[in-house]
């Protein structure tokens, strides 16, 4: 079954003249829009293209393949402006249509926007700016430690709200946050906590011991490289801790504890020596 608007895996049937035709699974036939095979791509071959409805309306196919698919939110950049829309650079020839009555605001061009992206009537691509009736604000299925996928929506008072797997809000919190972000931006990251009221927070570093864990072995290599001295500690401030392991405060504090409590080094002013340097 082909997916309209999304990345599918079809097999190279036919080739004739300067039409490539892939396999839809059905009696009708995908015209391959790029007219031309990618090198090293062979009849019988399977290829990963994106699908979608021509001006025709019949389904074609592009091996070139966009930022961004159908259900995705992404932030795009607006490149024209013309009496049917807005029109978005989403990495393909044809630009993105933004409908006028998909648009929260007047958009201007050369600037980016938050759109999910959806099959309208005819089943065309199309990005609306009308995100938030497709983002739930509460979940209770996240899990406390699960890895997700982040984009970067807006910033606040409290930090910047993210999307979590292009389906619900969460919250990274300024005080916890020792990289810069910016909006439009992709990245992994964590549930932190799911509260009482369902919403969630987010982190940008693993939770849980196992981190702590892994973090202590980076501490002792790092003591052993520099003879046995490092000029860290409890002290240390919050951003100087991110830039030299990538953790939080705390998360180091926890590890050099753990290091302490094991006899493997010593805390002085200076910051942190191993036991016998």
């Amino acid at each position: 079954m082909i997916n309209i608007g999304k990345i599918n895996t079809l097999n190279v049937v036919k080739e004739q003249g300067a039409e490539v035709y892939l396999d839809s699974g059905a009696s009708a036939k995908v015209l391959l829009a790029d007219k031309r095979l990618p090198v090293g791509c062979a009849i019988g071959d399977a290829l990963d293209v994106f699908v979608y409805v021509d001006a025709d309306g019949h389904l074609a196919a592009t091996a070139k393949l966009p930022t961004a698919q159908v259900d995705d939110i992404a932030w795009l950049k607006v490149v024209s402006i013309n009496y049917t829309g807005a029109f978005l650079d989403w990495g393909l020839p044809k630009n993105l249509l933004l409908p006028f009555g998909e648009q929260h605001h007047e958009v201007v061009v050369g600037e980016y926007y938050l759109v999910k992206l959806f099959l309208d009537d005819q089943s065309r691509v199309a990005a609306t700016t009308k995100i938030n009736r497709f983002i739930e604000e509460t979940s209770v299925y996240f899990k406390p430690g699960q890895k997700v996928s982040l984009l970067i929506a807006d910033k606040t008072e409290l930090g910047f709200k993210a999307i979590i797997n292009h389906t619900h809000w969460g919250v990274l919190y300024q005080n916890e946050l020792f990289q810069p972000v910016s909006l439009g931006q992709k990245l992994d990251g964590y549930i932190k906590q799911v509260r009482d009221d369902y919403k969630i927070d987010l982190t940008l570093h693993e939770p849980g011991y196992g981190k702590v864990e892994s973090l202590t072995d980076k501490i002792l290599a790092n003591l052993h490289s520099n003879g046995g001295v490092l000029a860290l500690s409890d002290k240390s401030p919050p951003e100087l801790i991110y830039a030299t392991f990538g953790v939080s405060k705390k998360v180091f504090k926890q590890a050099i504890g753990a290091l302490y409590k094991d006899q493997k080094i010593l805390l002085d002013k200076a910051g942190i020596r191993l036991v016998g340097s």
